[in-house]
């Protein structure tokens, strides 16, 4: 059987390159330019109106709804032609969210030969006393042989803004809580499940959808953070003891390091609630959604 590093360099579903692969090529070599180069090409489109002062169309928000690597890399380029190397305004940036950051910088290191995944859970950095709804990618860093989180997202108006007091491209994992650590923490009681969401969505059920769509981020299907598929319910009441005593299998399997790699693998294959099918729920756009395969 393949290691995950072995199988965290392949690209998936969502991070095949498609038409523009050659242009990776021409990116620079470091970890914090390439984080700056997808800056440039990147905004969040939840932030924007706030930090960049940008008034965003419904039209233009909606291509946070985009999944695969491809189609991002051809609708950059619909935006604005150049180079991915030259920064947009934030005008002419593609308007996202954290999970394309992760995916891109993913994409970015696989193609590079360097095993990486986008990791789902929750930022501490947000707000003051809560755990936003978030992503990170994580890497393989052969000479420190340790993963390491880095968030994308975090351009130097949001680290001024939010007063970051780590570095973005090795991210403490108390600053980012992975889903399967958050899940850990609330049902022992360690942690309120009321301070884990984004918006008017918290709760243990929120934090059960994150868990398993880690799980689907660990088999290579990084998901958009409103898909919702199998397991996944809108409260709490859903939470059966049976799907807590699953949800715990697999939060104790993504955290537990290369050594579960496997296990990971066969329980998201096993399990029709925890694989992500041909056809999802966008949440969003209130709409079953076929996934290409």
């Amino acid at each position: 059987m393949e290691t995950p590093q072995e199988c965290y360099r392949r690209s998936g579903t969502m991070t095949a390159l498609g038409a523009h692969a050659a242009e990776f090529s021409a990116l620079p070599g470091d970890l914090a330019s390439l984080c700056e180069v997808i800056q440039g090409v990147l905004i969040h489109r939840d932030i924007a109106p706030f930090l960049y002062s940008l008034k965003l169309s419904e039209e233009q928000r909606d291509d946070g709804n985009i999944r695969p690597m491809a189609q991002m890399l051809t609708r950059i380029h619909a935006l604005d032609a150049q180079p991915l190397t030259i920064a947009r305004e934030p005008g002419h940036r593609l308007p996202i969210v954290c999970r394309h950051f992760s995916l891109m910088l993913c994409a970015i290191l696989r193609d590079r030969g360097i095993p990486a995944r986008p990791r789902c859970g929750f930022g501490a950095y947000f707000e003051p006393g809560k755990f936003i709804d978030h992503w990170v990618c994580e890497y393989w860093n052969a000479g420190d042989a340790r993963w390491i989180l880095v968030d994308a997202q975090l351009d130097a108006v949001q680290r001024n803004a939010l007063n970051v007091d780590f570095n973005p491209r090795d991210v403490p994992h108390d600053r980012f809580i992975i889903a399967g650590d958050a899940w850990n923490q609330c049902r022992s009681g360690r942690a309120d499940a009321s301070r884990f969401g984004i918006f008017d969505m918290h709760g243990l059920w929120f934090i059960a959808a994150n868990v398993v769509r880690d799980l689907a981020s660990l088999n290579r299907m990084e998901m958009l953070p409103w898909d919702v598929w199998g397991l996944m319910n809108m409260n709490d009441e859903a939470l059966t003891d049976e799907r807590k005593d699953l949800l715990d299998r697999v939060a104790a399997l993504t955290l537990a390091g290369d050594d579960s790699f496997a296990e990971v693998r066969a329980i998201y294959e096993s399990d029709d609630r925890l694989r992500v099918p041909p056809v999802v729920f966008n949440a969003l756009r209130n709409a079953p959604e076929k996934i290409a395969s």
